[in-house]
C-alpha cells in the first residue's frame, strides 16, 4: 500500500486534491502556544478534525489516538486534534482524558473552512452547521496523502496506523 490514493477518496467535497501541496495554517494549541503544519515538515501528520470536545464520540476516537499513540509514534507520525473548541477547552479535554498529543482550537473556523470539514447536519431536528469527523493524512513534504471522510470512532486509529506503517514500507523507511 503506498501514499498514492485515488481521488474518488474525496468525492466529498473536500477543497484539495489529494498529493498537493497542504496549504501552511497557525493555531492556537490546547497549552495557549501557536504552531504551524509547516512546523511539522519532514514528518508524516495525522490531522483529525472532531466536533467538540468531551462529547461522547469525541472522546472516543480521542482516546484511540492515545491508545495508538506509541505505535503511530514510532511510525514516525505526529497527531495533532483539531476542533472549534477554545484552547482552554482543549486543555481540559486534554488533561480529562491524558491525551498524549496536541490539540488544536479552531475557534474561528478558518482551518475547519481550508479542510471543508464544516457540514449541515440534522440536530435533534434543527439544522446545524458542524464539523464533520475527518481525518486528513499529511506526508513528510506536506502533500495531502489520504482522506478519511466521515470517520467512526471506534477502531480508528487502528486504521490510520495501518495506513502509516502501509506507507513506511512502501518508502522504505
Amino acid at each position: 500500500m503506498g501514499l498514492k490514493f485515488t481521488s474518488d477518496t474525496l468525492d466529498e467535497g473536500f477543497p484539495m486534491e489529494l498529493n498537493e501541496k497542504v496549504a501552511d495554517f497557525t493555531l492556537q494549541t490546547d497549552e495557549d502556544t501557536t504552531v504551524s503544519l509547516s512546523d511539522y515538515a519532514g514528518k508524516p501528520v495525522v490531522l483529525f478534525f472532531y466536533p467538540r470536545a468531551d462529547t461522547p464520540g469525541c472522546t472516543i476516537e480521542a482516546c484511540g489516538f492515545r491508545d495508538a499513540f506509541t505505535k503511530l509514534q514510532k511510525a514516525g507520525a505526529v497527531v495533532l486534534g483539531i476542533s472549534r473548541d477554545t484552547p482552554k477547552a482543549q486543555a481540559k479535554f486534554k488533561a480529562k482524558y491524558e491525551l498524549p498529543y496536541t490539540l488544536l482550537a479552531d475557534v474561528d473556523e478558518k482551518v475547519c473552512n481550508q479542510f471543508g470539514v464544516l457540514k449541515e447536519k440534522n440536530m435533534y431536528g434543527k439544522k446545524v452547521w458542524g464539523i464533520e469527523r475527518t481525518t486528513f493524512v499529511i506526508g513528510p513534504d506536506q502533500t495531502l496523502v489520504h482522506v478519511f471522510p466521515k470517520v467512526t470512532p471506534e477502531g480508528h486509529a487502528e486504521q490510520v496506523l495501518a495506513l502509516l506503517e502501509g506507507w513506511k514500507k512502501a518508502h522504505g523507511k
